[in-house]
């Protein structure tokens, strides 16, 4: 039950997004740039090193959180889950930094941002609402 219900909820959010970021592009005039899938769509090389450290530096410190969490205190899911998604939003944040400051299409940070706030807001709701089962 916990798959169906997982898959149901990023269905949902995957549209959700999906339809304001076309909202955005029309009410703002903001045009499409074609990314590959799965890749890394580096803006300059010093988006790539910065990059590359915030990854690194997550990477580590997630990796000691996991150990900590695993084999001495199981209290620390949520610090886990609090550095996971601070991560994930630094990344975009200094993505949308670079879009805005060196990208040939600064509106794109725009999207950027609006889809890092949508999935945070997923997330809380999932979270708040134990809409996957109580953790």
């Amino acid at each position: 039950m916990f798959w169906i219900k997982f898959g149901l909820i990023s269905a949902i959010v995957l549209v959700t997004v999906l339809i304001i970021k076309f909202f955005l592009r029309k009410i703002l005039k903001i045009e499409k740039v074609e990314k590959e899938f799965f890749s890394f769509n580096y803006i300059n090389e010093l988006h790539r090193k910065v990059d590359n450290r915030i990854r690194n530096i997550s990477a580590i410190t997630l990796f000691i959180l996991l150990f900590v969490l695993l084999y001495y205190y199981e209290g620390v899911i949520y610090l886990f889950s609090l550095a996971l998604i601070f991560f994930l939003a630094l990344e975009t944040v200094v993505r949308a930094f670079f879009e805005w400051n060196y990208s040939s299409y600064p509106k794109q940070a725009i999207l950027t941002i609006a889809e890092m706030f949508l999935i945070l807001i997923a997330i809380t709701i999932v979270v708040q609402f134990e809409l996957l089962g109580s953790y």
